[in-house]
């Protein structure tokens, strides 16, 4: 073998020996990285355990986003182990916090069963490669907090209109100084503003003590009288509507409940149906009682309510007829306080009208169950309670 053989078999050998070491050196780089994600995807010890005890949704994600574990009320909100995570916001959430840049909390829509929930989400690192993602759902709290923004909203919208009404008919009056008519009807547009006024005010505080679950005065009240009282305390308004108010059905049943709340409830209703009759017609008051349930029923032959505005009626604010209520001195809020009282009071309120035919509401409420000494007590209450002092000092000398 000549020197030139000798070198190329020298240059065949090493490139056979460089090529075998750089796919042992290759193999090693590839041996480490698996061994680098191996370690990476572990969940932490008792990370496992945590989740199990928990009541919200959590999950731990790796790098592509899949659930490696999750709680058992995380498959409710659709994060299932060996799943994506079914919304972008989510992952991208995942990802801030893998990234070192994971903020407060994250309210973000997420669908689940259906329909789509608020949820609260908190994005923690736990490992190099692994998210923890904790789902707190907060909708009934984001419902709540959108009300109040709608109800302080609503609330200076509606104050606004008679509170500048005020303001200008005090300028009025004051440039009519020397006009007494003038200053007369003024005055009485101003008297007729302030009323306004003050029943907004009063009925935005009842609805506001309703929403607040405020102990209720709870006693037993006769509904003739509840009846009876609601009545004539709406007289001089039907009078001036010339709608009539006739009386009808069973007496003699008892409500246990707040007579304030239940009186104005009832007034309500009584004062819609006047509101919204034409002349000539009359609204109606009955009672009756149907399985332990007692049912008070005002109906009218007024307008109707459209089918539409049927599931908005009981809104704080809202009108099916603006101009009316206008006209009526309406505040919108009448039948949200009606809804709200007799729902505190265990009860429904339902609702049947036609466009042209008219409307019923229909207030059901628990009768009031005595025993036979609660029913002594109630009609002899002195011998009643000559009775207890009685078997108090039996007892007591036993």
């Amino acid at each position: 073998m000549d020197a030139a053989e000798l070198a190329l078999f020298a240059l065949l050998i090493g490139a056979v020996l460089g090529v075998s070491v750089a796919l042992v050196v290759a193999a090693a780089y590839r041996a480490r990285d698996r061994a680098v994600r191996r370690g990476a995807i572990t969940v932490p010890e008792g990370i496992g355990t945590v989740l199990a005890g928990m009541d919200d949704a959590a999950v731990v994600v790796d790098p592509s986003g899949t659930v490696v574990v999750a709680s058992t009320p995380a498959a409710e909100a659709g994060l299932v182990e060996g799943r994506t995570l079914p919304e972008a916001q989510l992952a991208l959430l995942a990802r801030a916090a893998r990234a070192g840049t994971a903020s407060d909390p994250v309210v973000v829509p997420l669908r689940s069963a259906g329909e789509v929930r608020s949820v609260a989400v908190h994005a923690r690192a736990i490992a190099p490669r692994l998210v923890l993602l904790v789902l707190h759902d907060v909708t009934e709290q984001e419902r709540l907090a959108k009300m109040r923004r709608d109800f302080i909203a609503n609330t200076s919208h509606e104050l606004k209109t008679p509170a500048g009404a005020v303001s200008l008919l005090g300028e009025a009056i004051e440039s009519a100084a020397d006009d007494p008519a003038e200053v007369r009807g003024f005055a009485r547009r101003l008297r007729a503003e302030a009323e306004r006024l003050g029943a907004l005010t009063t009925r935005i505080m009842t609805l506001s003590q309703l929403e607040a679950d405020e102990p209720l005065a709870m006693r037993e009240v006769p509904v003739d009288e509840l009846v009876t009282g609601a009545i004539e305390a709406h007289a001089a308004q039907a009078d001036a509507a010339r709608v009539q108010i006739v009386r009808g059905g069973e007496t003699g049943a008892q409500l246990y409940g707040d007579p304030r709340l239940l009186s104005e409830a009832l007034g309500n209703l009584i004062a819609n149906a006047i509101a919204y009759s034409s002349p000539a017609t009359h609204v109606g008051v009955g009672v009756k009682t149907v399985g332990g349930v007692v049912e008070i029923s005002v109906t009218d032959q007024g307008i109707g309510i459209a089918e539409d505005d049927q599931e908005r009626i009981f809104e704080r604010f809202y009108r099916a007829d603006r101009a009316r209520s206008r006209r009526t001195g309406g505040t919108g809020l009448g039948l949200a306080i009606v809804k709200h009282a007799v729902q505190r009071h265990g009860g429904e309120v339902r609702l049947w009208s036609r466009p042209g035919q008219g409307s019923t509401f229909t207030i059901r409420l628990p009768q009031a169950v005595r025993d036979a000494a609660d029913e002594a007590a109630l009609r002899h209450p002195t011998r009643s309670s000559d009775k207890k002092k009685r078997k108090r000092r039996k007892d007591s000398a036993a």
